[in-house]
This record gives structure tokens, sequence and C-alpha cells, in this order.
């Protein structure tokens, strides 16, 4: 177990066996992305949708844009460049930092799963969707998820140091 100086982080010395663990988490996110994005692609048609609850249900959507579908008429490669980018960056943040690494390894993994199915799918594959009467949350995925937590984590701890 890693003792924490703040929301997210290690002590300020991270041994290299240590951050192996923050690698792990990001497998961890990314494995799981994949697999049910897999499941939902192999077990339902595009744009069906399953109930679950009065307020849930599992679809199959795709969405070629960023966060709630913005900027769909961009294509796949700006997203696609700015994923690299992204990914870059944060292997660097966790390999060299000592900040934030748990928040950082919820974004990699995050951000991984998403540019893969750009990579593989040609868009990103969505599948919860939570409702209220007619209005609808945008559609999501485990990758969204963890990129959520991850941008969470890092706010949380930017405002718990003061």
């Amino acid at each position: 177990m890693l003792p924490r100086n703040g929301a997210n982080e290690p002590p300020m010395s991270v041994n290299p066996a240590a951050k192996k663990y923050f690698f792990g988490v990001s497998l961890f996110v990314f494995i799981a992305d994949q697999i049910t994005k897999y499941i939902i692609i192999q077990k339902l048609t595009l744009h069906e949708s399953i109930p679950v609850t009065s307020f849930f249900n599992i679809v199959s959507a795709r969405n070629r844009g960023s966060a709630f579908g913005m900027f769909q008429s961009w294509g796949n490669t700006p997203f696609i460049v700015l994923s690299v980018v992204v990914l870059v960056i944060i292997l660097g943040l966790l390999i060299f930092g000592k900040k934030d690494l748990l928040a950082l390894s919820f974004v990699l993994g995050g951000a991984a799963g998403n540019m893969t199915d750009r990579l593989t799918v040609g868009s990103v594959v969505d599948f919860l969707d939570f409702y209220a009467g007619k209005y609808h949350w945008p559609a999501f995925n485990v990758a969204d998820m963890a990129l959520t937590c991850g941008i969470g984590l890092m706010i949380i701890g930017h405002f718990r140091k003061g």
C-alpha cells in the first residue's frame, strides 16, 4: 500500500516498483474498456438498445466526435493526433513525475482505450445510456469513466493542496 500526501499522490519519492502499480491501473482500465466494447460490438447491432432499468439502457452507439459528440464533422484524424500527444505527455509524467500518478493512470488507460477504437472501429464505441424520461445523457463507456475519474482526481488534488 502506498502512503499518500494528497488526494491521489504517492510519497514524494516513488520507487520504480511502485510505478509499475500505476501502469497496472492503466492496463486494467484499457483491458476492461476493450472487453466491454468487444462484447457490445459482438452482441448488439448499431443503435440497438436493451432496457435494464427505468433510467438505464445498454446501447450500441458510435461517436466520431469528442465528449458529448461535439465536433463530429472534424473526423477521426485530429482526435487520433491529439490522443497520441496526450498519451506521450502522460507517459512522461508517469515515468518522471511524482504527482497525480493515480489520476494520470486513469487518464492514460481511458485515452488509450478510446484511441484504439478510433484506429480499429473508426469511431468510439459507447454503450452506457442513462436517462430521465425523454432526457438522455450522452452514451459513454469505461474509458470515458476512467477519464472523468482521472481528471476529477486531479482537480480535487489541486484544491486540496491549497
